[in-house]
C-alpha cells in the first residue's frame, strides 16, 4: 500500500468527540458523542437476534446455526487479513458495504422464511447462516476500521456506549410481533451502515486510514488472552444460553459496559484501562471456581460473572488494538481480522470441549467440570500475570514496525516514523524528569499539535494544557516548540 504523509495521522484532532471539559458534576461531564458512532450496537443486536442465543426459535438455526455462523465469520476475516495489503482500507469500498447490507438483509429473510415455511428450513439453513456471517465479519471490520481514527478514551466511550445501545435495542425487540421483528431486523444493519458512514464523513482528510505495510509484528499477547477469555466463554455458553438473555444482552454485560462508561466520563484520558483486566479475572474466577461450589447460586450468577468478564476484556482488547492502529498507522484490516480469527476459533474450541467433556464423570480422580474449571482460571491467571507487563494499554505490546524495503526498524514509512517519535519522547521524558502527562503533552508538541488539540486529545481543560506545556519547557530548558523540535532531533 502506498506512503501516507506524516502529518496525514499526526495532525489529528478528534475535536468533535470530546468529553466536558472544566467541569466537576458526572453529568456535567457526559461525552458529546455523536449518535452515529453508536450505530456498532446495533449490528450487535442483530447477532443475538439472530444466531447467538436467539430469544426467537428460527427453524433454520436448527440446521445451520451458531457454529456454522461463526465458521462463516471465521473464513471471511482470514480472507481479509490475507489480502490486507491489497486492499488497503474498506471505508472507500462502496461495492463492499452494499454487499454487506444485501448479505444480511438475505441472512434475515431466510430466518424469517423458515418462520414461515418450516419445511424449507433445511434448505434455507445454510445460506442463511453462511450470509449472515460473510456479512457481520464484513461489519465488524467496518467499524472497527471506524475506531481506529479515535484515541483509545474516544473509542473506549463508543465502545461501551454502544454495547449498551445494542443491549436495549434487543431489550426492545424482545417485546415484538413476528412481523414487527422481521421489521426491525431489516433496518438494524441497514442503519449501521448508514451510521459507519457519517462516521467516515465526519473525519477530515487527514483523520481517515492510511495504514502502512511494511513487515509488522502481530501483538500475540493480550490476543492470545482474548483466546482464552473466548474459550472460557464458549465452555459456559450453553448455560447463558439456556436463560433469557445472550451474550449482547446479558446483564453482566450491560453492568460492565456501564461501569466503564462511567469511570471514562469520570476520569478522561486518566482513567486507568489496567482497571478493566483486574476485574475481568476475578470474575472470571467466581465463574468457574467460586460460584459452582456454591451451588444454588451457579446459573444466574455464573452468567452475570462470566458475561461480565468476557465483555470487560473485549473492551481491553477493542482499546488496544485500536490504539496500537491509531499510533502506529497498523491495518486494522490485519490487526482486527487476526484477533475475530483467533476469538472466534477458540469459542468454537471451547463449546466442543465443553460437549467432550460432558461425557466424562471424573477427569485425572477429579470431577470433569472442577478439572477443565481449575485447568481454566489457571492458564487464564498465568498469562495475565505474565502477559500484562506492559504499563498500559497505550503501549506497544510486542508490536515492531518494520521497513518493507530494508526490513529493519530504523527507516520506513510514517508507521516507523511515528513509532521512533513515541519511543524518543519517552527517551526524553525520562531524562528530563517529565510526568507521564507532561510526556503526553511533550509528543503532541513534537506533532505540531496546538493548545486546542492538545486539550480535546488528553481532555484536558485550556488552562491546565497550557501550564502542562510551560512545565515541559521549562524542565526542556526552551522557549518555544521550534527550540524543543530541534532539542529532539539532537537526541
Amino acid at each position: 500500500m502506498g506512503s501516507c504523509k506524516e502529518s496525514g495521522r499526526e495532525g489529528r484532532s478528534g475535536g468533535r468527540f470530546g468529553l466536558g471539559r472544566g467541569k466537576s458534576g458526572f453529568f456535567e461531564r457526559m461525552p458529546r458523542i455523536p449518535l452515529f458512532l453508536l450505530g456498532f450496537g446495533l449490528h450487535r443486536a442483530w447477532i443475538e437476534i439472530a444466531f447467538v442465543g436467539s430469544f426467537v426459535d428460527f427453524p433454520a438455526a436448527r440446521f445451520g446455526g451458531h457454529d456454522l455462523f461463526d465458521s462463516a465469520m471465521l473464513v471471511t476475516a482470514l480472507v481479509f487479513v490475507a489480502f490486507s495489503k491489497r486492499i488497503g482500507t474498506l471505508f472507500d469500498r462502496k461495492a463492499l458495504h452494499v454487499f454487506c447490507g444485501l448479505a444480511l438483509t438475505c441472512s434475515t429473510m431466510g430466518l424469517f422464511a423458515s418462520l414461515a415455511v418450516p419445511a424449507c428450513a433445511s434448505a434455507l439453513a445454510v445460506p442463511s447462516a453462511v450470509l449472515g456471517g460473510v456479512g457481520i465479519a464484513l461489519m465488524i471490520l467496518f467499524w472497527c476500521e471506524l475506531y481506529c481514527c479515535l484515541n483509545p478514551v474516544r473509542v473506549g466511550l463508543c465502545f461501551c456506549a454502544s454495547i449498551v445501545v445494542g443491549a436495549l435495542v434487543v431489550y426492545v425487540c424482545r417485546g415484538f410481533l413476528h412481523p414487527w421483528l422481521f421489521a426491525a431486523m431489516l433496518t438494524l444493519p441497514i442503519a449501521s451502515l448508514l451510521c459507519l458512514r457519517a462516521g467516515f464523513r465526519s473525519l477530515s482528510e487527514s483523520e481517515l486510514p492510511c495504514p502502512v505495510f511494511g513487515g509488522c509484528s502481530f501483538p500475540w499477547k493480550p490476543v492470545l488472552l482474548m483466546a482464552l477469555f473466548a474459550f472460557a466463554f464458549g465452555l459456559k455458553e450453553p448455560s447463558l444460553y439456556a436463560g433469557s438473555f445472550g451474550l449482547h444482552s446479558a446483564f453482566g454485560t450491560l453492568v460492565i459496559a456501564l461501569v466503564v462508561f462511567a469511570g471514562i466520563v469520570s476520569q478522561g484520558s486518566r482513567f486507568d484501562f489496567r482497571t478493566v483486566h483486574r476485574f475481568a479475572l476475578p470474575l472470571m474466577v467466581a465463574t468457574f471456581l467460586v460460584l459452582p461450589s456454591l451451588g444454588f447460586l451457579d446459573s444466574a450468577a455464573a452468567d452475570f460473572c462470566m458475561t461480565g468478564s468476557y465483555t470487560a476484556f473485549s473492551i481491553l482488547i477493542m482499546t488496544i488494538l485500536a490504539n496500537l492502529s491509531y499510533r502506529y498507522g497498523v491495518s486494522a484490516i490485519w490487526l482486527f481480522g487476526i484477533e475475530r480469527v483467533v476469538r472466534t476459533l477458540f469459542n468454537l474450541l471451547g463449546r466442543e470441549t465443553g460437549s467432550v467433556f460432558a461425557r466424562f464423570d471424573l477427569v485425572a480422580g477429579l470431577p470433569s467440570d472442577f478439572a477443565l474449571n481449575a485447568l481454566v482460571i489457571l492458564l487464564v491467571a498465568i498469562l495475565t500475570m505474565m502477559l500484562f507487563s506492559e504499563r498500559e494499554p497505550s503501549g506497544r505490546w510486542g508490536v515492531v514496525v518494520l521497513d518493507e524495503a530494508t526490513g529493519d526498524a530504523g527507516e520506513g514509512g510514517f508507521a516507523v516514523k511515528s513509532q521512533q517519535l513515541v519511543e524518543l519522547c519517552g527517551k526524553v521524558a525520562k531524562e528530563r524528569g517529565l510526568s507521564r502527562r507532561e510526556e503526553e503533552v511533550l509528543l503532541l508538541l513534537a506533532q505540531r499539535k496546538s493548545i486546542g488539540d492538545i486539550e480535546e486529545e488528553l481532555v484536558i481543560a485550556k488552562g491546565t494544557a497550557k501550564t502542562h506545556i510551560r512545565n515541559v519547557y521549562r524542565k526542556l530548558g526552551v522557549h518555544s516548540r521550534d527550540e524543543l523540535v530541534e532539542l529532539l532531533e539532537t537526541f
